[in-house]
């Protein structure tokens, strides 16, 4: 099965193509791929990624079996960008496509190394998008939902596997290596005061395309008109609209 992969999640954007066996992954291949890392907005640099990969490639792009997108979570813009245009190229195409979360995307990066995974993306507002996931060889296992979680929160937690491997991976990773380890309890003492953690090399950090298409048989496959992003928390401007709506409440009783 030929899929186009697609990430727009951070600031880093990526688009690969992989053939997958979704009986048996030994025999997935990755074919190509594209990277960019710079400040550039996703729908300037997208779909030219895309287009360009597939000419080097020489594949054209009514081959494709199915196009896989991080639909959440991950930057509002960047999310909504790559959820357009694979809604719309899979519209042209009339083939399906999948929404695969960003953080079980990036679980994908550590395949082979034994660990918890602990998927990170700066959320703001002193949060991060996280999950865990079990990693054995190729074996990967959810242990939490998708959420968005304090510092201090995300802490405790992984306090709890103080025996394990525990390495840290997404563009939040390095701001979570820093900041874990200065959280306290209640009576001074570091909450992670024996517990091991590490950032994933460089080379697997940052959210991949790649990944996205690994990740892609284990979600639905959907039409061009469900695909729909997935958002943990509202957007700032609709927080703002309804933190407005609250003072104006107050103010008039």
């Amino acid at each position: 099965m030929l899929i186009l992969g697609l990430d727009s999640s951070a600031v880093a954007g990526s688009c690969a193509l992989c053939d997958i066996d979704p009986e048996n992954s030994k025999n997935n291949k990755i074919i190509a791929g594209s990277f960019i890392n710079t400040r550039q907005t996703h729908s300037q640099t997208l779909l030219p990624m895309v287009e360009n990969m597939l000419r080097c490639a020489e594949i054209d792009m009514k081959s494709l079996d199915c196009i896989a997108v991080t639909s959440g979570p991950g930057s509002f813009t960047g999310i909504r960008i790559g959820v357009a245009a694979v809604k719309g190229l899979a519209f042209a195409l009339n083939i399906p496509c999948t929404g695969v979360s960003t953080l079980h995307a990036l679980a994908f990066n550590l395949l082979g190394i034994d660990c918890i995974a602990c998927a990170v993306m700066d959320a703001r507002c002193s949060q991060y998008y996280n999950a865990l996931f079990r990693i054995r060889g190729n074996i990967i296992e959810r242990i939490t939902e998708d959420r968005a979680i304090s510092n201090e929160d995300l802490a405790k937690e992984l306090s709890q596997y103080n025996d394990n491997r525990i390495i840290l991976v997404g563009d939040g990773a390095e701001l979570a290596g820093k900041s874990l380890n200065g959280v306290q309890d209640d009576e001074g003492k570091p909450i992670l005061n024996g517990v091991q953690t590490e950032l994933a090399p460089l080379s697997l950090r940052l959210q991949r395309a790649e990944s996205v298409c690994l990740a892609a048989p284990e979600y639905k496959k959907v039409s061009a008109k469900e695909l729909l992003p997935v958002y943990l928390r509202l957007p700032q401007a609709e927080r703002e609209r309804l933190k407005r709506e609250i003072d104006n409440e107050n103010r008039s009783k």
